[in-house]
């Protein structure tokens, strides 16, 4: 079944047609820069605009970079505070004229990763990590998904949020070396380790493409490895998640 995957990020929003049996992504990806805004109504008229790209007229799925709760967004993130309890499944559901699943970003690139990706038949506690403008985190037991795992959120001396500090937009705003930064990336997941102990951690997102300059930093116990899809995860796992909701209906 072809399906349309769009992955939200704080930079970019970019969309591609997916086979949900496969995984395999059968159009090139089309971003659109994220709204200087980054509110609601401006970033529902994008998602319109990749649908409209693709002439696309089934089942979407949008994976979305904060916490998201029976479709609704239960944390601004790095978005405009508007977003805070708005209905993210419906607006864009009203926004496309079709039916929308949404999930959680690092979820999505996570649940690709698993089904597609280096995490196939992986059992334990795994634990996916997307490296952007934020840290985003999707936790998964045996393969299965337990969703609204922010742990990028977690407090970190003044700040508020580690992610403010650790992740790649700090790397670009003050212009560190992948040596300054991959310690500072070190340092969240030793926090990751001691909270919850995983048995293996995947590195998605731009930035895991450059794993290899920043491998050397990494020193926590967990196996540490970059996921295959790379950037194109959350794409891919937003549209298998729109098929999930379609099965369920």
């Amino acid at each position: 079944m072809k399906v349309l995957g769009i992955d939200i990020g704080g930079s970019g929003m970019k969309g591609a047609l997916v086979d949900s049996v496969t995984g395999e992504m059968l159009t090139e990806r089309f971003r659109i820069p994220t709204p200087p805004s980054r509110k609601p109504e401006e970033m529902a008229e994008v998602v319109k605009q990749i649908v409209e790209h693709f002439n696309h007229k089934g089942p979407v799925g949008v994976g979305f970079p904060t916490i998201i709760k029976h479709g609704i967004c239960k944390s601004p993130g790095n978005l405009h505070k508007s977003w805070m309890n708005v209905n993210v499944k419906e607006l864009f559901s009203k926004a496309t004229g079709l039916p929308v699943a949404v999930i959680n970003d690092a979820g999505a690139a996570g649940y690709a990763t698993m089904n597609y990706g280096v995490g196939k038949d992986k059992e334990g506690f795994v634990i996916m990590i997307t490296i952007g403008t934020g840290l985003g985190s999707g936790a998964f037991f045996n393969g299965e998904l337990i969703p609204n795992f922010e742990l990028g959120q977690i407090p970190y001396k003044k700040y508020k949020k580690i992610e403010s500090w650790a992740a790649a937009s700090a790397k670009e705003r003050e212009g560190l070396s992948y040596k300054k930064w991959g310690k500072r990336f070190n340092v969240f997941l030793e926090l990751v380790e001691l909270l919850i102990c995983p048995d293996l951690i995947i590195l998605g997102g731009g930035t895991s493409k450059d794993f290899d300059q920043f491998k050397k930093y990494i020193t926590i116990d967990t196996p540490v490895i970059p996921a295959e899809l790379r950037n194109h995860a959350g794409i891919i796992g937003a549209a298998a998640a729109a098929l999930h909701e379609v099965s369920k209906d």
